[in-house]
């Protein structure tokens, strides 16, 4: 996008209530219903309760907001009949205080260091965990692994990544895209996004971040602007 057009978005964005235009609808990274982008920068309240649920599938920390967590469930299940392979729950669901928690208990075995904190951990409220929409993931079995890299060979982590968008996940740490998700590559870690959104990205791959600035503009082309008042790429996201 170039920057005139980033100015007008931001400039369209900014009137959107003069208009009667509810600004969640149009800028999901901040709605908890739709498609909240939480990272580094952007971060969630100490507050953020969502409903959760234990998911139904082996492993351990399962709860996931409810439609995440039955997603998961079918996963898993398509998982082990279409490979044989054994998928396992890791960690769900965590709260602010589990989050500052663990981000602490890194920081004691670093010498106080947060640089070298933020390498490993994310600093509470930085964490999709907290979402309830986000699972780590191993296997079990002969090919046993568990937040590694090497999760990723084997033939669940193979499987994950060509076949969880068909339940709406998306592999949200991709190779290549650290500097724009500020986390390295994490094979084991999805997160629920709803069958749409996951379609788009795994035939487009990209960033969660990448594809919230597409959604944002065609909602902001959808919600403002006449046909022909102003061209705008085409872009065809939900």
């Amino acid at each position: 996008m170039s920057p005139a057009l980033k100015l007008l978005c931001s400039l369209l964005l900014s009137g959107l209530l003069l208009v009667g235009q509810p600004i969640r609808e149009v800028t999901p990274q901040h709605n908890p219903d739709d498609l909240l982008l939480v990272n580094r920068q952007w971060r969630i309240s100490r507050n953020y309760y969502p409903e959760v649920r234990l998911s139904d599938v082996p492993g351990q920390i399962r709860s996931l907001r409810p439609v995440a967590a039955e997603a998961l469930e079918a996963m898993f299940a398509a998982c082990k009949e279409e490979t044989g392979a054994q998928l396992i729950s890791v960690s769900g669901y965590r709260n602010y205080a589990k989050q500052e928690k663990i981000y602490g208990d890194k920081l004691k075995r670093v010498n106080g260091s947060r640089a070298r904190a933020d390498e490993y951990v994310a600093r509470p409220g930085a964490s999709e965990h907290q979402t309830g929409l986000t699972m780590d993931l191993g296997q079990k079995g002969k090919e046993k692994s568990t937040l590694g890299a090497s999760f990723g060979e084997t033939t669940g982590g193979i499987w994950l990544r060509e076949n969880c968008w068909r339940f709406g996940f998306i592999l949200r740490y991709d190779q290549g895209w650290e500097e724009t998700t500020g986390y390295s590559y994490e094979p084991w870690h999805v997160r629920y996004v709803g069958l749409r959104h996951a379609q788009y990205i795994h035939e487009h791959p990209m960033p969660l971040e990448d594809y919230l600035q597409l959604v944002r503009t065609r909602r902001l082309k959808d919600a403002l602007l006449s046909p022909g008042d102003l061209v705008l790429e085409e872009v065809d996201v939900p």
